[in-house]
């Protein structure tokens, strides 16, 4: 059984090398995800001309992510590296401190003082210590430890139940916009969208830049969770980033919004990427722990587009191990979950003809149980609307735009094929599609397979054919 839920995978340090990138590509990484976070524009060239070459040589196509930084709230760095923050003991946060002690660190965020008032708790390293804030003055936050440990240079700030005024795009994410459009990257995710103002600016950006990159919304503030319909109508798909969310609406309500973020993506026909801590264990561990093993699948059986590791591949021992075992619960999963194609068309209205042939091709799939649904487009929305059901049937998305390819990587149960068309002629197009189904080994002659088209050919959005075929009934000249 092909694998239908794709698989993202963050580069680094330990996947770096030539040979570790071929091993990840064919391990089935379908994005690799370069985190703007880290390096420099010259790194993240050298990552995507090193992922691409390992690509070309597996015969495959793996699509690329830029993930911009955002606002990182954190705190500086200390005299020593670290401190050991004490239950009950007062801790002061000061915007104009160089070098932190036990008693304050600096903050990279200059304004935190004026969004922060007494009562508010602070919690930093994702939440593994609480402070209270007891005061205010000038550029200082006088605060309380109620849950101490060791803090070290850089670890990121939240405030309990968000409401920092923080921009989503700094002057960084600008700056490396351009980078991603100079790249060529697939996708570019962006940090901590409040609003779909900030999707629309940081879209107006990437397309000045040259850009048609698809949008993604990272979803880790209490705001975006509020405002969730109108940012995913602005962007592309959303990433349910776990982290800094679970530090900002709490840990425990996070597995219902994942649910309820996949399901609304799914509706709205945009994508969804599940992310963090998903195999946590094994950036040291070859094996992954029964918990994550379920978490993986769950995501999987909750619709989710992709499933995506940070530091397990950028940082980890075993990131082929990784992507090798992530393959197999998506298998799994996938092997299990139920088709309920009948009960989710019910209630479905469509006013699109390209968008009611996919539809069409997906009911006539289910039911006559075809082989493959082969989709002849320009822009890859024919594709996205079929991945948008579970049907059971492989969908293979045959277009001669390279950027079409690279974006349909990303669609779940959706293999997109690169394919010349040089001419306007569709039985010969059809014939051409139905040989290279065949020379990939999808299907052999005289299975039944979906095909759909649009006329005039090579027309984007103009899908309006639907024909059921046994492959080899078109014959090239």
């Amino acid at each position: 059984m092909s694998r239908h839920t794709k698989i993202v995978a963050t580069l680094g340090p330990a996947s770096s090398t030539p040979e570790i990138l071929e091993r990840m590509v064919q391990a089935g990484v379908d994005v690799v995800r370069m985190n703007f976070s880290h390096g420099t524009a010259d790194d993240h060239k050298a990552r995507a001309d090193g992922i691409r070459a390992a690509a070309a040589k597996c015969g495959r196509t793996v699509g690329i992510l830029g993930d911009l930084q955002g606002p990182k709230i954190r705190v500086g760095k200390f005299a020593d590296g670290k401190i050991t923050l004490v239950i009950g003991e007062s801790f002061i946060l000061d915007a104009g401190c160089a070098l932190g002690n036990q008693e304050r660190v600096g903050l990279d965020y200059k304004d935190l003082p004026k969004d922060v008032v007494n009562g508010d708790i602070l919690l930093l390293d994702d939440g593994r210590l609480k402070l209270e804030v007891i005061g205010v003055r000038g550029q200082e936050i006088h605060t309380r430890v109620i849950v101490g440990g060791e803090l070290s240079n850089n670890k990121g700030i939240n405030r309990q139940g968000g409401g920092l005024t923080a921009p989503a795009l700094t002057a960084k994410d600008m700056d490396d916009i351009k980078t991603a459009a100079q790249i060529g990257v697939d996708f570019v995710a962006v940090s901590f969208p409040k609003s779909a103002a900030d999707m629309y600016m940081a879209r107006q950006l990437l397309r000045a830049a040259g850009s048609s990159a698809v949008l993604i919304a990272k979803i880790e503030r209490v705001e975006a969770v509020t405002n969730l319909e109108e940012i995913l109508d602005a962007s592309d798909g959303v990433m349910v980033a776990r982290g800094d969310l679970a530090v900002e609406v709490g840990d425990a309500t996070v597995p219902a919004l994942q649910k309820k973020m996949i399901r609304l993506a799914r509706d709205k026909n945009k994508l969804a990427i599940t992310a963090t801590q998903m195999m946590e264990s094994m950036i040291v561990s070859p094996v992954p722990t029964r918990a994550e093993v379920s978490d993986v699948a769950n995501a999987v059986l909750d619709g989710t587009d992709a499933v995506m590791l940070s530091a397990e591949t950028a940082a980890g021992k075993y990131p082929v191990e990784t992507i090798e075992s992530m393959a197999r619960i998506c298998v799994e999963a996938e092997r299990s979950a139920e088709v309920t194609l009948d009960r989710e068309f019910l209630d479905r209205v469509f006013t699109r003809i390209d968008q009611s042939i996919a539809m069409a091709a997906i009911w006539t799939a289910h039911h006559l149980k075809v082989k493959a649904i082969a989709a002849l487009t320009q822009s890859g929305s024919t594709a996205l609307w079929m991945s948008r059901m579970n049907c059971g049937v492989p969908i293979y998305a045959l277009t001669p735009d390279a950027v079409s390819v690279g974006r349909m990587v990303l669609y779940r149960g959706v293999t997109p094929l690169a394919m010349q068309q040089q001419h306007t002629d569709r039985d010969r197009l059809l014939a051409e599609a139905e040989q290279l189904l065949i020379d990939r080994g999808v299907v052999d002659r005289g299975d039944l397979i979906a095909l759909t088209i649009g006329e005039p050919i090579g027309t984007t959005g103009g899908t309006n054919t639907l024909k059921i075929v046994r492959v080899g009934e078109h014959q090239l000249p």
